[in-house]
This record gives C-alpha cells, sequence and structure tokens, in this order.
C-alpha cells in the first residue's frame, strides 16, 4: 500500500510561527490585571478579588466566546477573525482603563475575553493543528508557547510601565500594542489550511459509534473535561498571584514580576520537550507526567518564603506545568475523528479555561478572608492529586485497549496460534 502523502510543509511551520506571534501579543493582554493586581484594587477601592475576578473572566470569556467564533473563523477564515479580536482586545483595555471596578470588569469579561481573546486563542490552535498530520504534538507545542513568551516578556515591561505611568495608561498602551502587532500578521499570514490527506480522517459519522477508552465517546470526552478542569484551577493560582503574594512577603514588584517571567520563560523552554515527548508517547501520559510535576511544584508555593527559594519553585512551576495544554489537544486528536475537532476542542478548552478562571477567583477569594495564600495553593494541590488519579485511569485503559488491539490483529493471532503449537 502506498504511503499516505503529508500535509506538512515549509508553509506549516510558517504559520506555526505566526500564530505564536499572535498568541504572544493575546496572552499579553490580560497580565496588565495580574501584574499591577495590588494598584489596581487600591486605586479603584476594592478587595484584590474585584481586579482577580476581571483576570479570571477573560479566560471564562475566552473559552465560552471560542465555541461560538470558532464556528465563524470556519467560514470566513481564521485571519478575519484574529484580526478582529486583537482590535476588540485593545477596545475592551482601554474600557477596563477608564473608570471604576465594574468597567475593569465588563471590560476584561466581554472584550478582552469572550470576543476578543475568544476569536484567537483556541480557534488559532485548531487552525495550526490542520497544518500537522506528523509532528502534531511539537507545532502544537510550539503554538501553545505564545502564552508562556508573553509571560516571560510582559510582566517586567507592564511593571516598569505601571511604576512610571501608572496602571491606566499601561492597560491603554498594552492594549493598542496589541491591535497594532497581531491585524497585520493575521491578515497577511493566515490563509486557508491544506484540505487533510485522502484516507487520513474520520467523519464523524463513520466513528459516531466506535468506542473510546472502552467508553461512549460522549462519556470519554466528558472525563477528559473534568481532568482538565482539575488540572488548571491550581495552574492558575501562580501565575495569577505570583506578583502579589511576593509583595506581601517583602520581596519588591519588580522582583515578584520577574519571577513570574521566570516562571514563564521556564515555562516556554520546556514546553518544546514536551512537545516532543508527546509525540512519542501520546497524549495522555503527557498530561499524566506534566500534572505530577505541576503537583509536586505547587506544593512548593504552600511551605517556601524566602525568594531565592521561590524563584526556584517558579522555574519548576514553569517546567512541569507547561506540557499540559498541548496534550489535551493532542489527546483530542488522537481519540476522536477530525472532523469533530472544530467544536470538540474549543467545549474541552471553555471547560479547561473554567477551571483558570476559578482558580484564580478562588485564590483571591481566600487571601481576602484567610490573609494568606497557602489554604489556596494546598486546594490547589488536592484537586491536582484528583486530576493525576483520573488521567492516569484513562492513560491504563488506553494501553490496555492498544494491547488487545494488537492480539486482536492478523498477524497476532498467527503469531499468538505459532507460539502456542510451539511451546506444545
Amino acid at each position: 500500500m502506498a504511503a499516505t502523502a503529508s500535509i506538512e510543509t515549509r508553509r506549516s511551520w510558517l504559520i506555526a510561527t505566526a500564530a505564536t506571534a499572535i498568541l504572544t501579543f493575546s496572552y499579553g493582554a490580560p497580565l496588565v490585571a495580574a501584574v499591577a493586581l495590588k494598584d489596581i484594587a487600591a486605586d479603584v477601592g476594592s478587595a484584590r478579588s474585584v481586579p482577580a475576578l476581571a483576570g479570571s473572566l477573560v479566560w471564562l470569556g475566552s473559552g465560552l466566546g471560542s465555541i461560538g467564533l470558532g464556528w465563524v473563523a470556519e467560514r470566513i477564515g481564521f485571519r478575519w477573525t484574529a484580526a478582529f479580536g486583537a482590535l476588540v482586545i485593545g477596545f475592551g483595555l482601554a474600557v477596563s482603563a477608564r473608570g471604576g471596578g465594574w468597567q475593569l470588569v465588563l471590560g476584561h469579561a466581554l472584550f478582552v475575553g469572550l470576543l476578543g481573546s475568544g476569536a484567537i486563542n483556541v480557534p488559532l490552535m485548531v487552525y495550526v493543528s490542520r497544518w500537522f498530520d506528523r509532528r502534531r504534538g511539537s507545532a502544537l507545542a510550539l503554538v501553545a508557547s505564545g502564552q508562556y513568551v508573553a509571560g516571560a516578556i510582559w510582566p517586567s515591561v507592564i511593571a516598569f510601565a505601571t511604576a512610571r505611568w501608572g496602571w491606566r495608561a499601561t492597560m491603554i498602551g498594552v492594549g493598542a500594542a496589541t491591535a497594532v502587532a497581531i491585524v497585520p500578521i493575521a491578515l497577511l499570514c493566515l490563509g486557508p489550511a491544506p484540505e487533510p490527506a485522502a484516507g487520513t480522517v474520520a467523519s464523524g459519522s463513520q466513528r459516531a459509534r466506535v468506542p473510546v477508552l472502552g467508553l461512549s465517546p460522549a462519556w470519554a470526552f466528558a472525563l477528559l473535561c473534568i481532568a482538565g478542569f482539575l488540572c488548571c484551577v491550581p495552574m492558575a493560582m501562580p501565575t495569577g498571584h505570583l506578583v502579589a503574594l511576593c509583595s506581601d512577603l517583602g520581596i519588591r514588584p519588580a522582583q515578584g514580576a520577574l519571577m513570574l517571567s521566570v516562571l514563564l520563560g521556564c515555562a516556554f523552554l520546556s514546553r518544546q520537550l514536551w512537545g516532543l515527548l508527546s509525540d512519542r508517547v501520546g497524549g495522555l501520559l503527557t498530561i499524566l507526567a506534566g500534572s505530577t510535576c505541576q503537583a509536586a511544584a505547587l506544593v512548593g508555593f504552600v511551605w517556601i518564603r524566602g525568594e531565592a527559594g521561590l524563584f526556584v519553585v517558579a522555574a519548576a512551576f514553569g517546567l512541569g506545568f507547561s506540557g499540559i495544554i498541548p496534550a489535551y489537544v493532542l489527546t483530542v486528536r488522537e481519540l476522536f475523528p477530525a472532523a469533530e475537532a472544530t467544536w470538540r476542542v474549543p467545549v474541552w478548552f471553555f471547560t479547561n479555561l473554567c477551571g483558570m478562571a476559578f482558580g484564580g477567583w478562588l485564590a483571591g477569594w481566600l487571601f481576602d478572608r484567610l490573609a494568606s495564600y497557602a489554604p489556596a495553593f494546598l486546594a490547589g494541590v488536592a484537586l491536582n492529586l484528583a486530576n493525576i488519579a483520573l488521567i492516569g485511569w484513562m492513560a491504563t485503559r488506553q494501553r490496555g485497549g492498544t494491547a488487545a488491539r494488537l492480539l486482536d490483529s492478523p498477524r497476532d493471532k498467527g503469531f499468538a496460534v505459532e507460539h502456542r503449537g510451539a511451546e506444545g
């Protein structure tokens, strides 16, 4: 049988690089609320949970918006929805910077999240996955690294600008930079994705009744969504509150911002290694390894209080959690028909981002009541352990199913008969 031609070309990697650049800006926009959290809370006369809620609603709105805007992108083109999203993010940050607490929440939830990031972040992951069929895990890891490039660059820039010009001017400036950078990249680079190679994609009707991990497709997908929520609640806690935590411990805000940059910079570097691993062992085992590393590092945030120790813990957390999200996307593409990716990936991301939103808000809410971040980190560890148990169970079922399929193949059945005959 002739080998199926690959759809991967040099242009595939150009598209992936362009998408990474776009996400570097779209993920940078909500970081103003995280880095300037204490300044915003003091200025608008609110508890820390208000700017934390604004940042969390970006995640929630992004996940919800991607379901509808991903469908729109399929019909009018990803370049147009990405350009639209960039303009709306800029508008949303301007709205957030002009008023008090309710304008901050509205601007982030509706414009930065639902209509802005919802048109860019998740739809781009689906779009890029269609340009690859051999090294999809590595490509998704590269694109998802845009979040951590943003985290390595933006916090220090935002901290400097906030100290010099205030958080309001900084927020408006970041919004303008986002729109100016993303629109030309989207319009020039994001052309139509190639058609899948013949014989490589099963339609939804062909696969509708095929069990997944020995379960119905609906149950298997629901468990993936639950697992995503469980691991993303603790994932959001350090990234949303690390600068504030450092300030509470007497560490200068500039050092706290640098620590966040170290965390997300390490995540960028290690994500490429996680992508290579996922191409070899598959999505579920990569999730299991990354989630275990994330839980171990999260324990460090509970007990360590020194600046040097926190830098080490932040780096370890970044190294651990960075491979989880693209591995989930890869798992969805491995377990379900490609024709269903348009709705399964955004729906999964919505539950994942619900976890991110809940985690960021929960850490702020617990701090406001207990004056400590330790209870929030402990709650995150507990949820992380539940995720490890669920993913471990699913990975066991996947490996068992793979072994069963191999034994059911004609070649292996013949080998088994010969082997039994030789033993007799």
